[in-house]
């Protein structure tokens, strides 16, 4: 247990800001975000569900009628689950699943539309129809929730345990995103994915930040500009996901996942999972510091230690309880 603190020490430490005046503000807005979650908890009807079967916990989206468009509400409902298990340490994986017939149809329309008629910029006197509004004008109910969504996205990577995406159905838009910024994403080969604001004259921009840093960029621009869907076995074989089954064996697939994950000690799943995000930021000398850093702090695991005796005796590693 204390070497398993010393690793999480370490990279708590890497991570804090630059100056206190920064985590002064960061902690200040996951205050008040916590704070606007919980207001939109007590006000709004269950939309994501949570249950937790051993060391996996599932989450799934509940609004199927809308095909789980990520309303406000439905992200405060999300993002407070997920923070909630990132911090139980008896939670080892992490299944997000959703009702109904679509995975994600990204963000609400009606809610978005009704954000922007909150205020609307001057026309200009002379407009160009390759210039954008300034961000000054911009409603801020509309700045809110796409920070909101973006919060939760870079959530799902902090958080120490994996998290797979269950794909059964339609994933468009901001619900591409969320599969693309899953760790691990199995997909029933009914599936169909595509980012297609673009065809209603928006731009998926904040799901180019997903998709181009999982897909081939010109593959990720390709879907961005064109709005076109993709099935399941395109999404295979660019990298958006990792497995695709007939819809009758998807649960079986994401269960056989969970268990090679759950065979391995937590410490070093966690470890890795942070060095694998956090390096892939970095200049490759950056990066092998870190990992250097890392694999070092791993090797004085209590975990490690029984894993490598383990090997050179010959018998089955007893990893200790997560």
């Amino acid at each position: 247990m204390a070497h398993r603190q010393m690793i999480t020490s370490r990279f708590d430490a890497e991570n804090r800001p630059m100056n206190m005046l920064e985590d002064q503000d960061q902690d200040q807005n996951q205050n008040q975000d916590q704070d606007q979650d919980l207001d939109t908890l007590r006000a709004e009807p269950p939309l994501v569900k949570r249950v937790q079967e051993g060391a996996i916990a599932r989450v799934t989206l509940a609004r199927p009628a809308q095909f789980n468009a990520l309303s406000s509400a439905l992200l405060a409902q999300l993002s407070n689950a997920l923070r909630q298990i990132a911090a139980d340490a008896s939670v080892r994986v992490v299944v997000i699943a959703a009702e109904g017939k679509a995975f994600c149809a990204g963000h609400d329309l009606q809610e978005m539309l009704a954000m922007a008629g909150e205020t609307r910029p001057p026309r200009q006197s002379d407009p160009s129809p390759q210039t954008l509004p300034s961000p000054q004008t911009a409603p801020p109910g509309l700045e809110a929730l796409f920070a909101q969504c973006s919060r939760l996205m870079m959530g799902i990577q902090r958080m120490p345990q994996p998290v797979i995406a269950r794909v059964h159905g339609l994933a468009t838009a901001a619900g591409c995103q969320l599969v693309a910024m899953c760790d691990l994403a199995v997909a029933s080969q009914a599936a169909r994915f595509a980012v297609s604001g673009v065809n209603l004259g928006l731009f998926c921009s904040t799901p180019s930040v997903a998709l181009s840093r999982n897909l081939g960029r010109k593959q990720a621009f390709e879907m961005l500009v064109t709005g076109e869907f993709i099935d399941a076995g395109q999404a295979l074989a660019r990298g958006l996901v990792n497995l695709v089954v007939p819809a009758q064996e998807l649960d079986a697939a994401v269960d056989a996942l969970c268990a090679r994950i759950l065979a391995k000690p937590a410490v070093a799943i966690a470890a890795g999972k942070e060095l694998f995000y956090r390096q892939l930021e970095m200049g490759i000398e950056a990066a092998y510091q870190l990992a250097g850093q890392t694999m070092v702090c791993n090797m004085m695991a209590d975990d490690t230690r029984e894993g490598l005796s383990a090997f050179v005796e010959k018998r089955r590693p007893a990893w200790a309880a997560a």
